[in-house]
């Protein structure tokens, strides 16, 4: 049975938890494939709201077995903080959650030197780092000699090891802006201490995700796979420098996870109805007035792991165009609608002007695009509060021709809605057909 992907294809933050914890009961397993803390995904049940970092979406559902893969970097005490705060709610994480032993560590030396390079910038912007991390951790990894993965924890010759690195890492953070402030806090002694208590607090957890996961598509189960971050923050695809440590599209789902593509065959696309981003790079449809600050309240738009409040602007369908080519979309859930119906007027960007030419491709340099101006195309708004509304029948006539035209600008369909944080309020055009892999050529 094929495996489904839940794919963020703005700069993050577009809700990507919300939907996999509702599909999560139509699959036997939520796979996590990449990405670190810095992922920030909200689900709400009822008043009960979750925010999850590490532990995939579908752990909320204990008949749904839920993977940490090697693509993902862990930070330990992010973890077990949200696995105790998980069995503090009266959830048992630990019975339905297996975390890769090939998976890297993000350990206390990587967190100081995030800090001390912060103080750099890049094209005179910082890059937007969320200071977790998670950049250095993918930099020990593919470097190789300084990286810890979770098996190591189990090793005996952890505390040598440990002892050897940091020894390294105070010699290398001294030489970082800052360094000199910081380095201090690069304790060995706790280090180890720590590291032990990790080993102890997440052996039982741990196994070889990769062949597990293989058995299980071969076997026939359904998985979903679990985005973190959005495309256009793909390492590799997005725009770059501004970008995360990881390829975050569709493209990294195969690596992130060990199961071969060919078993990736339906690609959900998710998607604000407006466009957010936080931190620094280019944005071309960014407001930078009333209507921008009105989207930002309106939509509570503040970072779930940073805090930080969001740029808001309207709807870039060129970008998402280009994010959903390259992950294979064949569906989109549209999030956020509510926060729409509070407009008399919309705009969607439908092509760029840059340097005199106007053009629907998305550029792949950052300075290139930071010159692009939106073309926009002005689209009644319906000025309705639609957070009560349960069938995508009911959505007012505006609302609906809204959907129809970022369809066709995307060229696919939109298959789910939101108008709302909670469970409910999410609707499906037909929630069966998505969740049916065998009809996803359709």
């Amino acid at each position: 049975m094929p495996a489904a992907c839940v794919i963020g294809l703005q700069w993050g933050d577009e809700a990507k938890g919300k939907l996999v914890d509702l599909l999560a009961p139509d699959h036997d397993c939520v796979v996590r494939y990449q990405g670190g803390a810095n992922a920030g995904h909200t689900v709400v049940c009822g008043s009960e709201v979750y925010k999850l970092h590490h532990v995939p979406s579908g752990i909320l559902h204990p008949s749904v077995q839920n993977f940490i893969t090697p693509g993902v970097v862990i930070e330990p005490e992010t973890l077990l903080g949200e696995l105790k705060g998980l069995e503090a709610r009266g959830i048992d994480p630990r019975r339905n959650l297996m975390i890769s032993e090939r998976a890297h560590l993000v350990m206390p030396w990587h967190l100081l030197e995030d800090q001390a390079m912060n103080a750099l910038v890049v094209q005179g912007e910082n890059i937007g780092t969320t200071l977790r991390g998670i950049g250095p951790c993918y930099r020990d990894k593919v470097g190789r000699n300084f990286a810890v993965r979770v098996i190591d924890l189990l090793q005996p010759d952890l505390k040598e090891r440990l002892q050897s690195i940091c020894k390294v890492k105070r010699q290398l953070i001294l030489g970082l802006p800052a360094g000199e402030s910081l380095v201090d806090q690069l304790d060995e002694d706790a280090i180890v201490a720590k590291a032990a208590s990790w080993a102890e607090d997440l052996k039982p957890l741990v196994g070889d995700t990769t062949n597990r996961l293989l058995d299980c598509v071969e076997q026939g189960q359904r998985l979903l796979m679990e985005g973190a971050q959005g495309s256009l923050l793909d390492i590799d695809h997005g725009t770059y420098p501004f970008v995360t440590s990881s390829n975050s599209s569709g493209v990294g789902i195969s690596g992130g996870s060990g199961i071969p593509a060919k078993w990736i065959q339906r690609v959900i696309g998710v998607a604000k109805a407006y466009s957010t981003r936080v931190g620094g790079g280019p944005f071309p449809t960014e407001l930078h007035d009333e209507t921008g600050d009105r989207i930002r309240k309106l939509g509570n738009e503040f970072g779930t792991t940073t805090g930080r409040p969001r740029r808001c602007g309207w709807f870039d369908a060129v970008a998402v165009r280009y994010t959903t080519r390259l992950s294979g979309v064949d569906s989109l859930a549209l999030m956020m609608m509510d926060v729409l119906g509070h407009f008399d007027e919309l705009k969607i960007c439908v092509a760029y002007q840059i340097d005199g030419q106007e053009i629907d491709v998305f550029p792949c340099d950052a300075e290139t695009l930071r010159r692009a101006r939106p073309v926009y195309e002005t689209l009644p708004g319906w000025n309705q509060d639609v957070t009560g509304i349960r069938s995508m029948d009911d959505l007012p006539e505006a609302a609906l021709n809204y959907l129809k035209r970022v369809s066709e600008l995307l060229g696919v369909p939109v298959r789910v809605v939101s108008v709302g944080p909670d469970r409910e309020q999410t609707m499906f055009t037909d929630r069966e057909q998505l969740t049916s892999l065998a009809t996803c050529a359709e």
